[in-house]
């Protein structure tokens, strides 16, 4: 078998979206990936289902046998065919131990690639307001390990020129020596009174900035991981992503994988801490021959009707499967729920015909009432446990009307531990439901570890009026809702902002 490729890849500082294209690429094609504890896990949501994901973090006082492992995992799996994405908080080469490892894989005869990340020694102090370089402050940067063995480590680190050097220095990995670098540093000459700015957990939600000298950096209470800066640019107080209106907040998303990446991404662009949790996984009906049979006869429906966004994508591409293209819907009438459901059936090059200006089911029922449908023949392709509110509404009115199971909404078999330990320790501000069976299956997930209690005290976000309605009868208090005129993610993302800006003014 050919060998593979091993690329060794920077996941940047903690940010999801701060890692660059090129990673991203390479992570979305991965056969093994080998991920750090510094990774973001979000990143790992963009391998395909067939990845092997293998966490190979370091551990105290072993991180040379785990070195070892990662050495001939990256060797073993790549002399299988396959392509290893070995994924490293902030850059690879950057106290990564990247170097190590490209020597590792070309004295294997390995093909690799070296992907670079954006390092935490930047962009820490970055999203705290502080820039590493400023023109008459700070003309240059010195990067530092406060690992206790570098510090002690061959060849010596310079303290004295350290200390005389001037500009920025920025200490990664030294909050457990804090203490001993301060000393070092104001032994070699460094003032005592020089600023320091001590970021931890720097790009990420739980972001927080502590002010000190080096004379007092020893006292401060800070944990790891956190980046230490030490110079006059520490001195600057431009907090912009501590400001981010949802900043500190908590919000659990529940909508499906494969569905989340808008959601999540508006959500951490407001400052807010994501915990992905999905309540619903999307899954084909268990028997598509009913479907296949109206695809079949396309061309003699009148209407064609979708009360969701994956009705539209299920069918389309079923269609696409058989057919090869969408052709058979030349002459057929197109009716959808919702803004967003039209601009997804425009995407594949179909004309609308007709859409409520309130985004239900009930809406667009009560505008085919003004609609002659007196023996017309309408195919409605739709979930498994679809409401009946809209098939029901047509044959009053005269319709024929053929209803399809296009998908079906399906449990996850449970949470990740990480979430689960967040919502029992009351560590969650918000659950965002965007549709009804979200609501209904994270409700199951609730009961099946032992919190039920959760759908009475969590406050619930809905996309619009029906999934609230759903979340009301389960429970749940729902405290935002996007307005009827823009039921959607941008409009539910509205309504969380606002929720959270009067609850803010609330307790002020």
């Amino acid at each position: 078998m050919a060998k593979g490729a091993v690329f060794l890849v920077g996941a940047g500082p903690g940010d999801p979206e701060l890692i660059t294209i090129k990673a991203l690429r390479r992570i979305r094609k991965a056969d093994v990936i080998l991920y750090d504890s510094l990774a973001n896990p979000a990143l790992l949501d963009e391998a395909p289902p067939h990845c092997e994901r293998i966490d190979v973090g370091k551990r105290p006082g072993a991180q040379s046998r785990q070195q070892e492992r990662i050495n001939r995992l990256m060797v073993e799996r790549a002399e299988k065919g396959l392509m290893v994405v070995r994924l490293k908080g902030g850059d690879p080469f950057l106290f990564g131990r990247g170097g190590e490892e490209m020597a590792t894989l070309h004295e294997a005869g390995i093909a690799f690639e070296v992907i670079p990340g954006i390092t935490s020694a930047i962009a820490a102090p970055a999203y705290a307001g502080i820039p590493v370089t400023q023109r008459a402050i700070a003309p240059h940067v010195t990067i530092l390990t406060g690992h206790r063995e570098s510090l002690d480590a061959l060849p010596e680190v310079d303290w004295r020129a350290l200390g005389q050097l001037g500009g920025t220095l920025v200490v990664l990995m030294g909050v457990r020596n804090r203490g001993e670098v301060a000393r070092r540093l104001i032994q070699a000459g460094r003032p005592a009174d020089t600023p320091v700015a001590v970021v931890q957990e720097g790009t990420l939600p739980g972001q927080t900035t502590v002010r000190c000298t080096l004379g007092t950096l020893a006292d401060v209470d800070t944990a790891s991981p956190a980046t230490i800066v030490v110079g006059d640019v520490a001195a600057s107080d431009f907090p912009w992503f501590e400001r981010l209106p949802l900043f500190g907040r908590r919000v659990m998303i529940t909508r499906n994988r494969d569905q989340i990446g808008e959601l999540r991404s508006m959500l951490m662009g407001l400052g807010a801490e994501v915990l992905v949790a999905p309540a619903i996984e999307i899954a084909g009906p268990p028997d598509w021959r009913r479907v296949d049979a109206a695809i079949g006869e396309l061309e003699r429906f009148d209407w064609l009707v979708f009360a969701s966004g994956n009705a539209i994508e299920r069918f389309f591409k079923r269609v696409r499967s058989l057919q090869g293209n969408l052709e058979g819907l030349a002459g057929v009438r197109v009716a959808v729920v919702g803004r967003k459901s039209a601009e997804k059936v425009r995407s594949y090059g179909l004309h609308v015909d007709l859409c409520p200006r309130r985004h239900t089911a009930a809406d667009l029922a009560e505008q085919f009432a003004e609609v002659d449908m007196s023996g017309l023949r309408v195919l409605i392709p739709r979930g498994e446990k679809g409401r009946r509110t809209l098939p029901d509404a047509l044959r009053a009115l005269g319709a024929r009307v053929r209803e399809v199971i296009v998908y079906r909404t399906v449990r996850p078999p449970d949470i990740s531990g990480q979430v689960k330990g967040r919502l029992q320790r009351r560590e969650v501000d918000l659950v965002v439901f965007s549709s009804p069976s979200a609501g209904s299956k994270c409700m199951e997930l609730f009961n099946q570890f032992g919190n039920p209690e959760l759908t009475r005290t969590l406050p619930a976000a809905c996309i619009g009026p029906t999934t609230a309605e759903t979340a009301r009868n389960l429970g749940f208090s729902v405290v935002a809702q996007a307005a009827d005129r823009d039921v959607g993610i941008a409009g539910l993302v509205d309504s969380i902002q606002d929720f959270f800006s009067n609850l803010q003014r609330g307790s002020e």
